[in-house]
């Protein structure tokens, strides 16, 4: 019995959940990497890409699917069922996907933040903007109710701006919770992970632990992701299902709500001594780029900055036709 139940889960395995060749496998994995790589940079979102790409409701099915009755279809049906009722082979083609662009792109990112960060937040904040400005054409009726909720999304996220230091300790309770959050975006068109822990200022510290394989801090943000996926999943599938446009309404504005948080050109006014005993800013101002260089001593790299946010906002759009085209 025990020969013949390995011998069905690996038949199964080997079957790629009704893939027809192994062709199927690179196809998945190449989009979860497509999503992996709008996570790492705030204002695309991964769940956006999985629209794109055409497996935004298989994902959302196969998350919902992990639930306390997979129990029951172990005991009935035993690891094969399980795999089977899971779509176990797509996810784990798409999430190899995802985490390997992330391990990937975060030491860009990283060489980024520490070279040319005007010039990324720049970036950044055209994706943000464009994003916002995309997600605003999504709402099919706008009324009150919807009007409402964005006004209430924006007022969330720059009060968050505001009142969140830039950087914050990312000790293990932050940690978890922040991960928690953060993996909900990832099956949410328009917004992403990253995009979150900007908004609580933990997007460098977590970037830094993914470039250093920090697992003192991956450890605890992964099973915060875990947990936040699998108690969200269902959540945000009936938003979306049941009050679409509140949901997206609300999205849009803590996408455009959170601009201020991005704004390349900041002055620090105060600074304080992280765990890692480097000094890191504590209180920024948004300033002007033209004022910024006398007030900050830095090139302001206006012309360049400029010139990446137009790239973002053309990114957003490509993406955007690609969706048009695919749907």
């Amino acid at each position: 019995m025990a020969d013949g139940y390995y011998c069905s889960f690996f038949n199964l395995c080997s079957k790629g959940q009704n893939m027809s060749n192994h062709s199927s496998y690179f196809v998945l994995i190449a989009k979860g990497m497509a999503m992996g790589a709008a996570d790492v940079v705030p204002g695309v979102s991964g769940g956006t890409i999985a629209f794109i790409t055409g497996i935004y409701d298989r994902l959302l099915n196969a998350l919902k699917s992990v639930n306390p009755s997979l129990l029951k279809v172990l005991g009935d049906e035993g690891v094969a069922g399980v795999w089977q009722r899971i779509d176990g082979t797509f996810l784990v083609c798409v999430f190899g996907g995802v985490l390997t662009s992330i391990l990937s792109f975060a030491h860009v990112i990283t060489w980024f933040l520490a070279t040319w960060p005007e010039m990324l937040w720049a970036f950044f904040f055209g994706l943000i903007l464009v994003s916002g400005l995309h997600m605003v054409r999504q709402v099919e009726h706008w009324n009150t109710a919807t009007i409402t909720t964005l006004i209430t999304g924006m007022v969330i996220a720059y009060a968050v701006g505001v009142l969140t230091p830039t950087s914050l300790e990312p000790d293990p309770v932050t940690l978890f919770f922040a991960g928690s959050i953060a993996i909900c975006a990832m099956i949410l068109p328009g917004i992403s992970g990253s995009f979150i822990l900007l908004m609580i200022g933990l997007y460098g510290p977590v970037i830094d632990a993914i470039k250093s394989l920090d697992f003192n801090v991956l450890i605890v943000f992964g099973l915060g992701c875990i947990s936040g996926l699998l108690s969200f999943s269902h959540v945000l599938a009936w938003l979306l299902k049941k009050h679409r446009d509140l949901a997206i309404s609300l999205l849009t504005g803590l996408m455009l709500g959170a601009l201020g948080k991005v704004w390349p050109w900041k002055e620090t006014l105060e600074t304080r001594v992280n765990s890692s005993g480097e000094l890191v800013p504590l209180i920024q101002a948004n300033v002007s780029p033209i004022n910024y260089e006398g007030i900050t001593g830095q090139p302001a790299y206006l012309v360049e900055s400029i010139g990446l946010m137009f790239l973002a906002i053309a990114l957003v759009v490509m993406i955007e036709l690609l969706g048009s085209k695919k749907h």
